[in-house]
């Protein structure tokens, strides 16, 4: 059975976690991300605490070293100015560049992106590449603009953002809210400021100007790479499994896309209104025509297949998806989707795993409810680093000016997603904790991270 990690006895380790909480009070998201990795990396902090406490190991570790915030102002259609705020996090680069999304959501403040940077750090670590942790991103909301408001909107955040950003300094990337429109805009409008084709400053970029194939798919590609692993190492087929996934964007409908060509039947997906449930599987082509063509939203699966079932939201603390039973949970969504309350259903139904596609989606309490019950979990930061690894695979292409087959990037991409898996299991093992991917991912990644700062000194 995986083991819940235990409570904090060391003390350096518990002075930091406190003195992170007090000064950040405010920023909840951050402080869980930061304390959730922070509880689990206790045994190789007791194992160096002398050589970390005198230098400040950790203190730093969970200090960004720049927070970039910004004003962008736009002219909607009507001519009206409106008013947005930007950020870039740029938290850690002891391995590489800092590398992380830019997410475009009303939600979007500085403990988001903290915990999102914070996150970053050790994702990008667990990928073996040499990229730091970063994040970036705005209050704006694309959902209801024109084409025309996006790309002013774009452009007017490039105007700041191409000031602290470049391909050996900060690569970003799409995250909610940006897709292959906005990084079109925000590049164009770079490449018009800097006045240099410099390709490897953005990555998710289209084909025509410097993307990667297989980069779209990356994210949902790698989670299912991610979850055949775990699933392997305990003997567990995945052909002829079931499966829900939270959510139905870009993350959300190629783990469908992977899943199906693996045999699982994936019976619901969602959004933020509500959910379709097709005991018959959710049907691949249908759905990505709804969500990448038309942009529109999950009910409309029903003109389509009018027998589905679409499930409203009820405002209750568990979505109507996570009712439905399966063998196999996806949350794609957002951060903080399933709860204890949640978790306690999807263990009554008979749930076998977890593996998050998004960026914590799952709470502390939650976890160790799994774990409890013997339902396999996969961390975000180690299953869904397909997107990111894919695109530091982009920015090699664009340093050789040469470009992979899809089926080399979807190979590499294989490859990294397994390793990941093992060094994961590896250190999960090597310090008592079998199984408990959490933990694993989290002293893996650290490992790494904190040893490239003491060899760098105190910066």
């Amino acid at each position: 059975m995986a083991q819940a990690a235990v409570m904090i006895q060391n003390g350096y380790l518990k002075s930091v976690i406190d003195a992170t909480k007090a000064k950040n009070a405010s920023e909840p998201e951050f402080i869980q991300a930061m304390e959730e990795v922070l509880s689990t990396i206790e045994p190789i902090v007791s194992k160096h605490e002398e050589e970390y406490k005198k230098e400040g190991l950790l203190e730093r570790l969970v200090e960004p070293e720049r927070i970039i915030s910004f004003r962008v102002p736009w002219i909607d259609d009507k001519g009206q100015v409106q008013v947005n705020r930007g950020y870039r996090v740029q938290f850690n680069g002891a391995i590489g560049p800092y590398k992380g999304g830019l997410r475009f959501h009303p939600s979007v403040n500085q403990s988001i992106l903290k915990f999102l940077g914070f996150e970053q750090i050790f994702k990008n670590a667990l990928t073996g590449l040499p990229i730091g942790g970063g994040k970036g991103g705005s209050d704006f909301d694309p959902k209801g603009k024109s084409d025309n408001e996006v790309m002013k909107f774009c452009q007017s955040f490039m105007n700041e953002l191409q000031k602290h950003i470049g391909q050996d300094l900060d690569v970003p990337a799409g995250d909610i809210g940006v897709g292959a429109r906005e990084i079109g805009y925000l590049f164009g409008q770079y490449r018009k400021i800097r006045n240099v084709y410099e390709a490897g400053v953005l990555t998710g970029k289209g084909l025509e100007y410097g993307g990667s194939l297989t980069r779209k798919e990356a994210t949902g590609y790698g989670l299912m790479y991610f979850v055949r692993e775990m699933l392997k190492d305990h003997n567990i087929e995945l052909n002829g499994k079931t499966a829900i996934i939270s959510g139905s964007g870009n993350v959300a409908i190629y783990a469908l896309e992977k899943a199906e060509k693996y045999g699982v039947k994936v019976l619901a997906m969602s959004d933020s209104n509500g959910c379709i449930y097709d005991k018959n599987g959710i049907d691949l082509e249908t759905i990505k025509m709804i969500k990448e063509v038309q942009r529109g939203r999950v009910k409309d699966y029903l003109n389509h297949f009018p027998n589905a079932e679409y499930i409203e939201n009820d405002g209750s603390s568990t979505p109507p998806v996570y009712k439905i039973k399966a063998d196999i949970i996806l949350p794609c969504a957002t951060q903080n989707d399933i709860n204890l309350e949640t978790a306690k259903i999807l263990v009554a139904n008979g749930a076998i795993a977890v593996a998050e596609g998004a960026n914590m989606p799952t709470t502390t309490e939650a976890i160790n409810y799994f774990q409890e019950n013997n339902v396999l979990f996969a961390p975000g930061k180690a299953a869904n680093a397909g997107g990111v690894a894919t695109s530091a695979l982009e920015m090699v292409q664009n340093s050789m000016r040469f470009f992979w087959s899809y089926e080399e990037v979807d190979q590499k991409l294989d490859m990294i997603m397994t390793k990941i898996f093992a060094r994961c299991k590896a250190a999960a093992y090597e310090y008592g904790y079998k199984d408990n991917y959490v933990v694993g991912a989290n002293i893996a990644a650290f490992r790494k991270v904190a040893r490239a700062m003491r060899a760098q000194g105190i910066i």
